[in-house]
């Protein structure tokens, strides 16, 4: 092969001095190129879900093949996102897929320096337990004046910024039907 057919064969120079220089057809192809394919074009599925990083809301399109999450894109359908994500939602994927990913209730009991695997509904047991116990316990009916208080200072909460509006107004109205008056939200992004 002559040196100029050679150089002729590298994408960039094919795009400078052929026809397509946007390079978006035959500038960029190539015999590795010709057998490439989509890695969502052997998806099962797409499902359609939410960003889980931020309060946006962001679209995303989740690929699923054989159960397994092979790929997670932003969804132009979205009218918030436009199929755009930013480098945290478009690293989602790893939330999922990561081999160290915690995916059992982890405790320690208090006192105890080694953690053990709870069943989750025996988590949830453990804290709703914890919870009506420390509203019992710290209940204040009225103050010293004999004001109607009707408030416990035992149980706080701190949102965080992945909550959307719609999460925190479910949370206020929980926290406030348990007599919380420390709701307090981190909702910047």
């Amino acid at each position: 092969m002559g040196v100029r057919r050679w150089m002729g064969s590298w994408p960039v120079v094919r795009q400078v001095t052929g026809p397509d220089r946007t390079a978006r057809g035959d500038a960029v192809r190539s015999s590795s190129s010709e057998h490439l394919r989509p890695r969502v074009s052997e998806a099962d599925r797409v499902v359609q879900s939410i960003c889980p990083f931020c309060g946006v809301g962001c679209g995303q399109r989740v690929f699923v093949k054989d159960d397994e999450v092979i790929q997670i894109e932003g969804d132009p359908d979205s009218p918030i996102s436009r199929g755009k994500l930013c480098p945290k939602g478009a690293a989602s994927k790893q939330l999922l897929t990561r081999p160290d990913r915690v995916t059992k209730v982890r405790y320690r009991r208090p006192g105890g320096t080694d953690w053990e695997d709870l069943d989750l509904d025996a988590a949830m047991d453990m804290i709703a337990d914890r919870v009506i116990e420390t509203r019992r316990r710290t209940w204040q009916e009225t103050d010293s004046d004999g004001r109607v208080l009707r408030r416990t200072m035992g149980i706080a909460h701190l949102g965080g910024a992945t909550l959307d509006n719609e999460e925190n107004y479910l949370i206020k109205k929980l926290y406030t039907a348990l007599g919380a008056i420390q709701v307090e939200n981190q909702a910047r992004f």
